[in-house]
This record gives C-alpha cells, structure tokens and sequence, in this order.
C-alpha cells in the first residue's frame, strides 16, 4: 500500500487497467480504498465510485479486479446486467449500473443485500451519486449505504505530466510547447490525451516529421 502514496505511473499504450498505470491525482483516498478492498482489507459491504466519461472509474473498477484475483481472492467484472450472477461469491465489480434494466436492477438490488449479509462486496460505478442515476429508488439507497467516492478531474499539471509519460513509453520526446497546446486545444479528458499522443506518434512517424505544434495543428485541422 505505500507504493500508492506516491505518483507511481506506468502508462504504456495497451496496458491493461492496473492500480499503477492510474494517475491519482485528487483520488488518493479512493485509491488507497480500493487497495484494501482488493487486499480483503476493507470492512465494507458496498462501494459506490461516479465520475465523469474518461474519469477512469471503468479504469478502477477493472483493477480492482485484477489486484484482487491476484491475492486470490474470488473476483469479477460485470459489464452488464446480463453479466450479474444469482449469488454473490466474492468481490463483484458492476460498471455503468445506469443502464441496468428493470431486471438487472432487481438482481442487483438482491446481491447488494447478499453482501450486507457477508457473501462479499459490491463494487459499482457510475456517471453520478446514485440518487441523480434514474434508478430504482431502494437500489439507490443501498448503492448509498456503503463508501461512495466522487472522481475528481486531474489538474493540469497531472495532465501535462500523464502526456509526457505516455510519450515516453512511445520513445517520443515531447517538447513543452506541445504538451501545453496539446493541453489548451485538444480534448481534456486523460483517455483523449493519451490517444492523442499515440496519434501524433503515428502521425508523425507517418510524414517523417518531429512533433511540433505546427504538426499537431495540422493534425487537429486534419480530424476536424
């Protein structure tokens, strides 16, 4: 866990969703959290995480996952209400839950009261609080009743920051200037950022031409 402490990141193209390929910035706690929860050190029944498209709660929800199978614990990501199991059995991840229909949110509904009972945890995630989501009222109520963690957007030295890390795993040297127009002129949310920078590699390597903000110009009036 103090690994996490610090601003450990490992953002290459392609990696899976991994507690130390995500840029914390505000999120610490939630974090920390979640590496309990993983470690079956948690003393919660249910978490809740909402944020924003490109907030990384997706991100999260799958690393959990992951560091969890790898203490050995039983686990496992459902991505949609066809994807909820009868019994709960473990540790289970559930993404997007505002788009579960009438029947996922009643099978839903009966895990969350089989994990208050001690089967295992919930974990789900959505855009907003579980109250704003347009569900059922008692499954909002008992997505509220455990922790529930709103995803702060990355400051824009955090951004800056993931922009150079994911250049360097491409073995590209981004010059200032372009990590601040990419900043000012692109989209802000990380997954954009990052996908911009795995284009302009691309893109450059394409015309044989460095990465200068003339070229991303060029590119971002190519895409428009």
């Amino acid at each position: 866990m103090a690994a996490l402490r610090q601003l450990v990141l490992n953002i290459r193209p392609e990696a899976a969703p991994r507690f130390d390929n995500f840029m914390p910035g505000d999120n610490l706690e939630l974090l920390l959290a979640l590496d309990a929860l993983a470690r079956g050190e948690l003393p919660e029944s249910v978490v809740y995480l909402w944020g924003a498209a490109g907030s990384g709660r997706s991100h999260l929800l799958r690393a959990t996952v992951a560091e969890a199978a790898a203490h050995g614990c039983v686990a496992r990501h459902a991505g949609s209400g066809a994807d909820l199991p009868d019994e709960l059995d473990g540790l289970l991840a559930v993404d997007d839950v505002e788009c579960l229909d009438a029947d996922a949110q009643v099978r839903l509904f009966s895990l969350i009261n089989q994990a208050r009972e001690g089967s295992g945890t919930v974990l789900a995630a959505g855009p907003a609080a579980p109250g704003l989501l347009g569900l059922r009222a008692d499954l909002a109520t008992r997505l509220s009743w455990g922790l529930v963690f709103g995803l702060r957007p990355l400051n824009e030295a955090d951004r800056a920051t993931a922009v150079r890390e994911r250049a360097l795993a491409l073995g590209l040297q981004l010059p200032e200037e372009v990590v601040r127009y990419l900043l000012s002129h692109g989209r802000r949310d990380l997954p954009s950022l990052l996908a911009s920078v795995d284009a302009l590699d691309a893109y450059s390597l394409s015309l044989k031409r460095p990465v200068t903000v003339p070229l991303v110009r060029d590119w971002l009036s190519d895409k428009a």
